[in-house]
């Protein structure tokens, strides 16, 4: 054997065991927990990336957790300017006559709109919920058709909404997908109200009632978000929680009790936390390439995101991350139009994709002079 062959196999070997310890690494996650539930979803809240999963596009009945929605319709008219905390809601008989959950308000007296909104959030009241749904839309049926309506523009894709409540209807469903797609929008576009979703007590008309959720009170990291319980959908939890810089989102569906659903939630965040880490890959002022530009005012340029890019790896992987930029056609001319599509970029670790981003334009450029593009179009030709 020649010295030539012995130096190619030495370099086989090494390229072998770095393969090799490469791939180890990234399966050192065990597997998730088991959880007794009929469907659940661990996801990290920055990335997006499902870390844990079983049926999540699997038709359930929310109950209860349908009032994430409807915090969500009612504080997007309170962004807009349709109706304000300080409303005062006259509370009707429909309302009042609701079974389930309660904060016990009185037929026909008047309760703002904060009031009602801590009392469906933490008391989970059925009366509370109606009667938000009414000042909102005029009518919970409605409400329910503008809830369908963000529904639809979150990307919540097998979902329908009945009532504002999440009172059993065979037309009232969603999946555990489609929940923590709301559960990341109310954290997104809400974060003045998110606090409320911690709260542990809520008192009304000198009745004190407990949050359900009883991982308010076993752990810290936990600040939100909801329960719901019907005998026909099981007991359910939307939960989030931060550690340092992460932050996490649990679903689960269909256990069989309310200490279940608090135990499976506890044990998919856990398994979160210690076994993965969540990191800023590339923010959205800066750019990720400059390209090449033909024909404009300026030869370069920058493309971008069109928001943060966080990514989410095993524990200790976070050098092992790369990037691959991919531009949809390698010769770009002016003009550009800002915030236009021009490529993407793939964040892979080893062989696997983990993230794909589109690059846009981060500025307008106008054609350049008859001179320049004269130019360049003598010079694309040898390009």
């Amino acid at each position: 054997m020649t010295y030539r062959h012995i130096n190619g196999l030495l370099l086989s070997i090494l390229l072998a065991l770095f393969t090799f310890t490469t791939h180890a690494a990234v399966e050192l996650v065990p597997a998730p927990p088991n959880i007794n539930a009929k469907a659940y979803l661990l996801m990290d809240f920055h990335s997006g990336r499902i870390l844990a999963e079983q049926d999540i596009d699997k038709r359930i009945e929310p109950a209860s957790l349908t009032k994430l929605m409807t915090a969500y319709a009612v504080l997007y008219e309170i962004k807009n300017g349709s109706i304000k905390l300080d409303d005062e809601v006259k509370i009707s008989e429909t309302a009042w006559r609701m079974k389930g959950s309660r904060m016990f308000v009185e037929v026909n007296t008047r309760v703002p709109v904060k009031q009602l909104m801590m009392g469906m959030i933490v008391q989970s009241g059925n009366d509370a919920t109606v009667a938000l749904a009414e000042h909102t839309a005029g009518s919970e049926d409605a409400f329910a058709s503008l809830m369908n309506k963000h529904a639809s523009n979150l990307g919540m894709v097998n979902t329908n909404f009945t009532n504002s409540t999440g009172w059993p209807n065979r037309n009232h469903y969603t999946t555990v997908r489609d929940l923590s797609i709301l559960a990341r929008a109310m954290i997104r576009e809400f974060p003045k109200y998110y606090p409320w979703y911690s709260t542990k007590e809520f008192t009304y008309n000198k009745i004190t009632q407990s949050n359900r959720n009883l991982l308010l009170w076993r752990d810290e990291r936990v600040d939100g978000m909801k329960t719901g319980h019907t005998d026909s959908a099981g007991f359910c939890l939307i939960t989030s929680a931060k550690e340092k810089a992460m932050r996490l989102i649990t679903i689960v569906a269909g256990t069989n009790s309310e200490n279940a659903r608090a135990r499976a939630s506890q044990s998919l965040l856990n398994y979160g936390f210690r076994f993965y880490d969540t990191f800023l890959f590339q923010g959205s002022d800066e750019p990720v390439t400059v390209s090449r530009l033909w024909k404009g005012e300026s030869d370069k340029l920058p493309l971008g995101l069109t928001e943060p890019l966080f990514i989410t790896t095993p524990r200790g992987m976070k050098d092992k991350v790369v990037s691959e930029i991919k531009l949809d056609d390698e010769t770009i001319t002016a003009p550009v139009s800002k915030g236009k599509r021009y490529g993407q970029i793939e964040i892979k670790l080893g062989n696997k994709v983990i993230a794909q981003r589109p690059l846009v334009a981060m500025q307008d450029i106008a054609s350049g002079g008859l001179f320049s593009r004269t130019i360049d179009y003598v010079m694309m030709w040898f390009n």
